[in-house]
C-alpha cells in the first residue's frame, strides 16, 4: 500500500535510524523527514539513503506553526512518527525554555495540523508519539516502569515530555484522533551526539581526555540498542492498537560506573592499550541537580502483544557501537567542533 509518512527529527540520532529503516523496508512508502537541523541534527547521518527515490527532506522548525501548516499543506500524510525533541537533561536544567517550546508547543502544532487533515476516527491514519521512560520519575532498587506507572517527572526535560504525552492523549480522546505512544529507555548506538554518556566516554578515551562521571556513578539505567528501538517503532506503527501506550526497554540495567568501566576495558582492547589504562581517565564530578537514581522498563506488553524483542545483547551492541565510532573519526571530529566544544567546557570544564 502506498503511504506518505512524516518522520519528525529524522536527522537526529534515533530519528535517522528510523528513517533509514522505513526507507529501505518500505519502498512503496514516501518518507518525508522534517528536521530543524539543530546542533544534534545531521543530514550526514542519512548520507547513504539521501538519494533514494522514496525519501524527501524538508527543513522544518515544528515550533513555527506556519511552517508546520505548510508542510501538511504540501503532503497529505497517512501517518506521523514524531521524534523531534530536545532531549538532553543537562541542557534542560540550564535552558528549560527551549524544551518547553520544542517538546510541548512543537508537538501541539503537529497535533493540530494532523487533526485538521485527518477525518475523525480514521484508523488508516496514525499519530505516533515517541516519548521517554523519564516521564515516570525515579525508581528505587526494586520494580519496573509499566504502562500503568503514574507520571512523576523530575527534570524540565522529562516534564516537557510528560506534557507532550498528555497533549497527545488529550487530542486523541477529545477529537477522536488515532494515536499511539511509546516510552523508551536509554538508547545507544551509531550516530549518537557525544553529549550522551556512551559516545562521550568513547571519544574521551580515544582522545585521552578525562571521563566525567556524575556523583559516584551509582545511577542505574536500562540500555536499548538504537536499531532495536527502530524495529520496535516499526512494529508499533504498523501493528499497535490506537490509543495504547507501549514501553520499549532493553531489559538491561547497568550502573553508570560499571558501564564506563566496561567501555574502558573494551576500548583498551580495541586500541591495543595497556589493560586498565583508560580507567585512569575516570573523573568524578558534581552530581546533576535532581538526578534520578534508577530507570527500568517492563516491555512485556510489547513483547507479548506485538512479538518484539531485543536482537542483541548489551555486550554485542556496545561492541558494534565502539567499532562504529572508531571507524568514523571524521564524523566525530565534525560533531565535536564549534558549539559542542563550548558546551563541553560549560558543563565539565570547571569540575
Amino acid at each position: 500500500m502506498k503511504r506518505v509518512i512524516l518522520i519528525t527529527g529524522g536527522a537526529g540520532f534515533i530519528g535517522s535510524h528510523v528513517v533509514r529503516r522505513f526507507v529501505r523496508t518500505y519502498p512503496e512508502y514516501t518518507i518525508v523527514n522534517a528536521d530543524k537541523l539543530t546542533y544534534a541534527g545531521n543530514l550526514g547521518n542519512l548520507a547513504d539513503i539521501g538519494n533514494e527515490p522514496n525519501y524527501l527532506f524538508r527543513k522544518t522548525d515544528i515550533v513555527d506553526r506556519q511552517a508546520v501548516e505548510a508542510l501538511f499543506g504540501e503532503f497529505r500524510f497517512d501517518g506521523v512518527i514524531h521524534l523531534a525533541a530536545e532531549t538532553h537533561v543537562d541542557r534542560s536544567i540550564t535552558s528549560p525554555d527551549e524544551f518547553i517550546y520544542t517538546n510541548i508547543i512543537g508537538t501541539v502544532n503537529l497535533l493540530k495540523a494532523f487533526r485538521e487533515t485527518t477525518p475523525v476516527n480514521d484508523v488508516k491514519k496514525l499519530f505516533y508519539h515517541v516519548s521517554t521512560d523519564e516521564v515516570y520519575g525515579s525508581l528505587e532498587q526494586g520494580g519496573f516502569f509499566t504502562e500503568q506507572t503514574s507520571y512523576d517527572p523530575r527534570s524540565p526535560y522529562s516534564a516537557s515530555k510528560a506534557s507532550s504525552d498528555h497533549m497527545v492523549r488529550a487530542f486523541g480522546n477529545t477529537y477522536g484522533m488515532p494515536f499511539v505512544i511509546s516510552n523508551c529507555s536509554n538508547n545507544y548506538g551509531p550516530n549518537q551526539f557525544p553529549e550522551k554518556l556512551i559516545p562521550l566516554t568513547i571519544n574521551n578515551i580515544e582522545t585521552m581526555k578525562p571521563i566525567p562521571v556524575y556523583g559516584k556513578g551509582e545511577n542505574i539505567r536500562d540500555w536499548l540498542y538504537v536499531e532495536d528501538h527502530a524495529a520496535a517503532i516499526d512494529v508499533i506503527f504498523h501493528s499497535g492498537t490506537p490509543g495504547e501506550t507501549y514501553n520499549v526497554g532493553g531489559d538491561n540495567e547497568w550502573k553508570n560506573i560499571d558501564l564506563v568501566l566496561l567501555l574502558c576495558r573494551i576500548m583498551d582492547e580495541k586500541l591495543g592499550r595497556r589493560a586498565g589504562s583508560s580507567r585512569e581517565l575516570i573523573t568524578f564530578v558534581t552530581d546533576r541537580a535532581g538526578h534520578d537514581l534508577r530507570y527500568a522498563i517492563d516491555s512485556s506488553k510489547l513483547q507479548k502483544e506485538l512479538g518484539w524483542k531485543p536482537s542483541v545483547t548489551f555486550e554485542q551492541g556496545l561492541g558494534l557501537t565502539v567499532d562504529w565510532y572508531l571507524a568514523n573519526r571524521k564524523w566525530m571530529d565534525t560533531i565535536i567542533s564549534g558549539e559542542y566544544s563550548k558546551y563541553y567546557e560549560e558543563m565539565y570544564g570547571n569540575r
